[in-house]
């Protein structure tokens, strides 16, 4: 009974080191490799995709940024199969070596599957470039310009208008002779008719 238990342990742990041995290695899919290139352009590429692959290249310039997209099927080749890293790893050092990561590139090669099948081939399939510091400008003066057109419409708003000025000598004048024609009437006529009085008073004054 012990011989045929310690049997059993036995070919479970044989069973365990082949389901080991014949489990495939993990794929690099979804890291991201950052490199620089021959004029010191700052670079990531991050890989997606199962069988048919998708490669994405972004870098950093002067001034601007690119980019550019390579599709292909890497896993038929066997090298490939058995360590993918170092697959990307290559195309790395490759890129490395241009001064520009997306020109001239249309076909990434390795040496670790040069005799694949040309669908194993990495090409690319689109490309573009975004310039940065430009877009930056063209929105700073987008806000100086709103800011000099909110200043001036405050500077017209707020301004106060401008009243004529009021001429006041013929008031002053008619207020003078009112009150000159009504000393008059109240020294010389009866009290009940000093408004009459001071009325025929202001006209014959003028």
């Amino acid at each position: 009974m012990k011989s045929f238990a310690l049997l059993l342990l036995v070919l479970s742990c044989g069973l365990g080191g082949l389901g080991q041995k014949l489990k495939p290695k993990k794929r690099s899919n979804g890291e991201e490799i950052n490199f620089r290139t021959k004029t010191k352009d700052v670079c990531t590429m991050s890989v997606s995709g199962d069988e048919e692959m998708k490669l994405r290249i972004e870098c950093r310039s002067q001034g601007m940024s690119y980019w550019c997209e390579f599709a292909g099927k890497p896993s038929v080749c066997r090298a490939f199969r058995n360590n993918p890293k170092i697959y990307w790893n290559q195309i790395a050092v490759e890129l490395r070596k241009l001064p520009h990561a997306c020109e001239s590139t249309e076909v990434l090669k390795t040496t670790m599957c040069q005799k694949a099948p040309a669908e194993a081939l990495m090409k690319q399939i689109a490309a573009g470039v975004e310039p940065g510091d430009l877009a930056n400008q063209d929105k700073s003066v987008q806000k100086t310009s709103m800011r000099g057109a909110g200043r001036s419409s405050v500077n017209k708003i707020g301004k106060p208008p401008t009243l004529p000025l009021i001429k006041p000598t013929q008031h002053g004048r008619g207020s003078e002779n009112e009150m000159e024609a009504m000393k008059l009437a109240r020294e010389h006529c009866w009290e009940p008719l000093h408004g009459v009085c001071s009325y025929i008073i202001g006209i014959f004054r003028g």
